[in-house]
């Protein structure tokens, strides 16, 4: 008999431990369900809006500017943030504020990414603290779960002058 309820027992750690590193990989390699929080990325994705994050191009390096990324926080590294890429290593940008009169620009260095909100009054983002390394890239989201009414892909940048200034 106790030999039977240790086999049993076994058994099921062993069953656990193989469908735990199945999870794992499945979440770190394939994609998971991330709730995004806060204004910065508003009107494209409001504060509670839930979404689905795939986690292949960042292994394989296929972010493009105007996609939305979850990264690791440069400023907080454990918290995430959820931004639209904006430059890609070598890439110029414009740093300014809204003003004409003032143009300043950055250059991405190679291995980094410049992310901005869609709601650019309203976001902490590289304008703050730079180019960000692409290592802190966790995820691409394009898919949008919640609310039901906006379920779908998500929709292009209002921002969309911003992806390249000569």
């Amino acid at each position: 008999m106790l030999r039977g309820v240790l086999g049993k027992t076994f058994r099921l750690i062993g069953y656990t431990i193989q469908y735990g590193c199945i999870a794992h990989c499945a979440f770190e390699y394939v994609g998971g369900v991330v709730m995004c929080s806060g204004p910065s990325m508003e009107p494209t994705i409001q504060n509670s809006d839930i979404v689905f994050a795939e986690n292949l191009s960042r292994h394989f390096y296929g972010i493009q500017r105007g996609d939305i990324v979850i990264a690791k926080s440069p400023s907080d590294p454990k918290s995430n943030i959820c931004k639209r890429v904006i430059g890609l290593e070598g890439d110029k940008i414009l740093t300014n504020s809204s003003s004409d009169f003032l143009k300043s620009h950055s250059y991405v260095p190679m291995g980094h990414v410049w992310l901005e909100g869609d709601n650019l009054q309203n976001s902490t983002d590289s304008r703050y603290y730079g180019p960000i390394p692409y290592g802190l890239i966790r995820g691409r989201i394009f898919f949008k779960i919640w609310p039901l009414s906006d379920f779908g892909f998500l929709r292009d940048s209002p921002n969309g002058h911003r992806f390249s200034d000569d």
